[in-house]
């Protein structure tokens, strides 16, 4: 999938994920695709209830060898 931007957020816990997911999306604009690739397992749960609470889509999610990876379209 084609994207604007790419956040490493491997080795970190919640809730660093979403804060960081928050603040990078909060400089792309409307529209944009933000990459991220998470290692921690309750990121699954976070970045779907992250998505409902602001509005911004999360296109897809997928797990390969113990990394999650997710592409979330700015509102």
């Amino acid at each position: 999938m084609q994207f604007t931007k790419e956040l490493d957020a491997r080795g970190l816990n919640c809730p660093l994920p979403i804060l960081k997911t928050k603040k990078a999306l909060a400089d792309m604009l409307s529209g944009e695709i933000l990459h991220v690739i998470s290692t921690d397992p309750g990121s699954i749960r976070d970045f779907q209830a992250f998505s409902k609470q602001t509005g911004n889509e999360l296109l897809s999610h997928e797990e390969n060898s113990k990394e999650f990876e997710y592409y979330i379209k700015r509102k």
